[in-house]
């Protein structure tokens, strides 16, 4: 999780609770095919149901917006402060996160009650701004909708998680891609020098993304798209997931003691490799993305196929002139999909030569980096200040949004963090080196 903003501009109370409600209803729709047994199921500690999400983004508009801000206000249910409080310290005990599936109370049409009364309260508390209080507000209420849109993206990934533990193999949503080849790589060549790394300009960015600063970057090259399924079997196939020599140290312990043997929702049936998604479950597409793939896992890969991952400075300086377009908020396959064909994407990597796809959406992108602070970087004051600053430790970098990721929330500078063994998010990889001979 991340941050609070520095700034939050061009608001004012009609596009404040325009968005409000826009960002909200996202979240009803995403949880409308779901049964209240499907959101109340939580099938391992990493997972959160997902009446808890729905009812967590709620508690946070009511405690960081409304607590301090309504007049008379008062909870609408105390317990509900310590149920739905996720981490924060400040603002009191909260309930084990692990036995989050043992409550079945509030179900999931309580929690939309729940979501109504507060959404009426914000609407009330948005209409009589004055200009005074929306200065001091708006950051918050912006941050709201951007932690909403977290939950948006978790939200999938936890119920994909928590369908694929059911013998049935249902459904959640969407329709099967066709099947595809992937084509050949191409590696982007990425100028170095002193080059600036870190949130720039208006708009929001969460406090992990500041300050700006500069990095010493040597030239290197990036591959132009995402590693693939095919070329993930072809390293299966060389044994991989056998080789210890591929591995560090803790990864190599970890596929010991788990049996990881492919990718995290992959199972082979009578010699075929089927894939869990949340369309079905279905042979495995050569074409697609790899995902959920832990670190461990793209560190090997890497290995095995003489190359590394991409520092995040280096992903970042070669994703800044690029727009921010691709496989984004995916409601047809809820799932990565192939790279567009060389040429057609007009994507040219910032100060290289070549053409980048795949850099926003599809697959969060594992860094060779480790999540600390930038340089000069303080958490805000209070509570909201453990949004982020305290998980800079034992965890890894991605980069550039998901297939499930909602529009408008990625951008270059964006910072996702997972631990290394990490493997339920939807996480791919793209190779980098320095410009050796391929």
């Amino acid at each position: 999780m991340t941050s609070t903003t520095e700034v939050a501009e061009g608001w004012d109370p009609t596009t404040l609770q325009s968005r409000y409600d826009e960002v909200r209803a996202y979240t009803e729709t995403l949880a409308a095919p779901l049964s209240p047994e499907d959101q109340t199921v939580q099938s391992m500690p990493d997972v959160s149901p997902t009446k808890w999400h729905r009812a967590h983004v709620t508690w946070f508009f009511e405690t960081f917006v409304l607590a301090d801000n309504e007049q008379g206000f008062a909870p609408f249910q105390d317990k509900y402060w310590f149920l739905f409080n996720s981490y924060y310290e400040g603002i009191g005990p909260r309930y084990s996160r692990p036995d989050r599936g043992l409550i079945s109370r509030p179900g999931a049409q309580d929690v939309g009650v729940y979501r109504t009364n507060v959404d009426d309260r914000m609407r009330d508390l948005l209409t009589g701004l004055d200009e005074g209080t929306l200065a001091k507000l708006a950051g918050t209420i912006e941050l709201g909708f951007h932690h909403e849109q977290q939950h948006q993206e978790l939200l999938l990934m936890d119920i994909k998680h928590v369908l694929s533990r059911n013998p049935l193999q249902p459904v959640y949503a969407g329709s099967r891609t066709q099947e595809v080849q992937p084509d050949a790589v191409s590696w982007v060549d990425v100028e170095g020098g002193l080059v600036e790394v870190g949130h720039e300009g208006g708009g929001f960015c969460f406090d992990n993304e500041l300050p700006r600063h500069e990095q010493w970057l040597r030239p290197f090259r990036i591959a132009d798209r995402l590693v693939t399924n095919g070329e993930w079997l072809e390293f299966m196939t060389d044994g991989g997931y056998r080789r210890h020599e591929l591995w560090l140290s803790d990864g190599w312990a970890k596929i010991q003691t788990e049996g990881w043997q492919a990718p995290f929702y992959w199972t082979e049936v009578d010699g075929v490799w089927f894939e869990h998604t949340l369309h079905g479950t279905w042979p495995v597409n050569p074409g697609l993305p790899v995902s959920h793939v832990s670190f461990y896992e793209a560190e090997a890969y890497a290995t095995w196929a003489g190359k590394r991952l991409p520092s995040e400075a280096e992903w970042e300086h070669a994703a800044r002139s690029l727009d921010v377009t691709g496989n984004l908020a995916n409601s047809t396959s809820w799932h990565p999909e192939a790279a567009a064909p060389a040429g057609n994407s007009g994507t040219t990597g910032n100060s290289g030569t070549g053409e980048l796809r795949q850099m926003f959406g599809d697959c969060w992108e594992w860094t060779s980096s480790a999540y600390h602070p930038y340089p000069g970087f303080h958490p805000a004051a209070g509570a909201i200040g453990e949004y982020n600053g305290k998980f800079m430790s034992n965890q890894m970098v991605l980069r550039g949004g998901c297939a499930l990721t909602p529009a408008g929330h990625a951008r270059a500078s964006y910072r996702n963090f997972f631990p290394h063994q990490s493997r339920w998010a939807l996480s791919g990889v793209r190779l980098a080196d320095d410009g050796a001979a391929a």
